[in-house]
């Protein structure tokens, strides 16, 4: 029978940079242009996900559909929803990015005939706005991301 060392967390050679981050992620996410943005991101889902029936355009029903999933999960990424350590969720905001450019091409898109005028000023409006406030959280992680010591792009 193999006795293993056991791990334990403060042995970790890495744990002084871990911590360093950690505490750089905190003050990042503490601030007033961050937990501006995050608020914001978060009415913009809840618009999004309400639009169909804010601007008048639910008996599309494939937009209305895509319109109340991309806008909770807009929401739920860009306010933390899966996880509270702003180091790990400000990655979710390449995929935000990702959701923002999608409500802009969705009125084209999705099945149907959707594009109308209603549809693709609000779409493109909003996702405009979802676009900025994901590109300005996944900017405001950079110092983050820099102190992290990523070796891959120094290669």
């Amino acid at each position: 029978m193999t006795t293993h060392p056991r791990s334990d967390m403060e042995t970790h050679p890495d744990i002084l940079a871990m911590r360093s981050r950690h505490e750089m992620a905190e003050r990042v996410a503490t601030t007033p242009r961050a937990q501006a943005v995050e608020t914001m991101a978060l009415i913009t889902g809840l618009y999004l996900a309400a639009s169909p029936w804010i601007a008048g355009f639910n008996d599309f029903s494939t937009l209305a559909v895509n319109n109340l999933i991309v806008g909770i999960a807009y929401a739920l990424i860009m306010s933390g929803g899966f996880g509270r350590a702003y180091e790990r969720s400000h990655s979710m905001a390449w995929a935000a990015c990702a959701l923002g450019v999608w409500t802009i091409v969705a009125p084209w898109a999705v099945a149907g005939d959707v594009s109308t005028t209603r549809t693709i000023v609000n779409n493109i409006i909003v996702g405009l706005i979802a676009l900025m406030l994901a590109l300005t959280a996944a900017a405001a992680a950079r110092p983050v991301d820099q102190a992290s010591g990523d070796r891959s792009s120094h290669a």
